[in-house]
């Protein structure tokens, strides 16, 4: 399996590395590096960025308006925005795209997909529910027929961005009379409606971006209903499998890789570059290791997507592999900062004027970032529920 990139791939790289050079703003740059959290006005502005060049839809296909990316021309986009700093693709339209354009009726592409390129409207995933996280065939938001719309209560919760968002695609339990996977349908949600709150839920390092959802007797119209009533879990394995293949997150471990050579060379220890001692050397040599290994096999998923014969288990194990490799990044990170470390400034994280030296501002966002990054083996899929998935395909 040849796993290095052709004359056009590097071409493509070599375009996307000059777009980002110059069109990425440095305010906006600026923010990512000091892992600022980016409000709803930096990702619109980033998406209109790439709509303006015509670079809008990396994964969708061109004819829905899309590029018609190949999986490798996205891992290659993903990179050298991640290494330039630019602002993540708002992961949702990523996955309700897809979603629409596999199962969607003609006339729910047509309302819903054009305003997507722009970040007109904004969804959020309205999956986890108190009861129902790893577990999520356990949910129990219902939704009961009432003439021409359905009629949902419950709960969903770590709903990130619910309190921007226009609309929300749901999973919902129609059936309480058969298996529980089969009695699931998957909804188009307009969070207008009377009857939804949205609570704010504060994450450990201070910041809002994720929600309580609660749907008391709110109105949806059939005519919102994606696939088949009951058929929504083979939608819902198939999304998270553009969730978690997306959670590889290579570009973002390369660059977490970057600020971990970086710190190793401007933190100091009884006068020396913390370079100098051998453990750090050590870290971070088998990090460098480590992120090889998960791009590699990350490519290798990739050219056997292209072959047809990906493991079902592939998902769970990109997702599995870049979580772990993550938090280690980011304890490697933490740990240069020393005792400053200590010392959490959430007001810097959120973008207030703090009059700081250099060194301590980067300090502050390497623990913000450490703090954060907890919970990248929680979300999508646990790290027990990934494991579990891999030993069944394979056992």
């Amino acid at each position: 399996m040849n796993l290095s990139e052709n004359a056009a791939d590097r071409e493509f790289r070599a375009q996307v590395r000059q777009f980002l050079a110059q069109h990425l703003p440095d305010d906006l740059r600026q923010k990512v590096i000091n892992f600022v959290w980016l409000n709803k006005a930096d990702y619109e502005c980033w998406h209109n960025l790439l709509a303006d060049y015509g670079w809008q839809g990396p994964a969708w296909s061109r004819e829905y308006g899309g590029q018609g990316w190949s999986a490798l021309q996205r891992k290659i986009f993903d990179e050298e925005c991640q290494l330039a700093c630019a602002p993540r693709t708002v992961p949702h339209l990523n996955m309700i795209c897809p979603v629409l354009n596999a199962f969607g009726t003609p006339a729910q592409k047509q309302r819903f997909l054009p305003d997507m390129f722009r970040l007109k409207t904004w969804w959020c995933q309205g999956y986890s529910e108190p009861g129902a996280g790893s577990d999520l065939a356990a949910l129990q938001t219902s939704a009961v027929r009432e003439g021409d719309h359905y009629v949902i209560n419950g709960h969903k919760i770590w709903t990130t961005w619910a309190h921007w968002s226009d609309w929300m695609f749901a999973l919902v339990r129609t059936n309480r009379e058969v298996k529980a996977q089969e009695g699931i349908s998957f909804v188009l949600i307009d969070m207008k409606s009377p009857g939804i709150t949205v609570r704010p839920i504060i994450s450990a390092d201070g910041c809002h971006d994720l929600n309580e959802v609660f749907l008391d007797n709110v109105k949806v119209p059939l005519d919102n209903l994606v696939g088949e009533e009951n058929k929504g879990w083979t939608i819902a394995k198939f999304l998270l499998g553009f969730e978690r293949a997306e959670m590889a997150a290579v570009g973002l471990c390369k660059r977490l890789l970057q600020f971990c050579r970086k710190a190793t060379q401007s933190h100091y220890l009884e006068g020396r570059p913390l370079w100098d001692d051998a453990l750090i050397r050590h870290r971070l040599a088998e990090l460098e290791m480590r992120v090889k290994v998960h791009e590699w096999t990350t490519l290798r998923v990739l050219a056997s997507e292209e072959a047809g014969t990906t493991a079902s288990a592939a998902p769970s194990m990109l997702k599995l592999a870049s979580s772990e490799l993550q938090q280690d990044l980011t304890r490697l990170l933490r740990d240069c900062t020393g005792p400053r470390g200590t010392q959490y400034l959430r007001a810097l994280r959120q973008g207030e004027a703090v009059e700081l030296e250099d060194l301590r501002a980067f300090d502050n966002a390497l623990v913000a970032n450490y703090i954060d990054w907890r919970k990248v083996t929680v979300y999508g899929g646990t790290t027990e529920v990934q494991k579990t998935i891999t030993a069944k395909t394979f056992a």
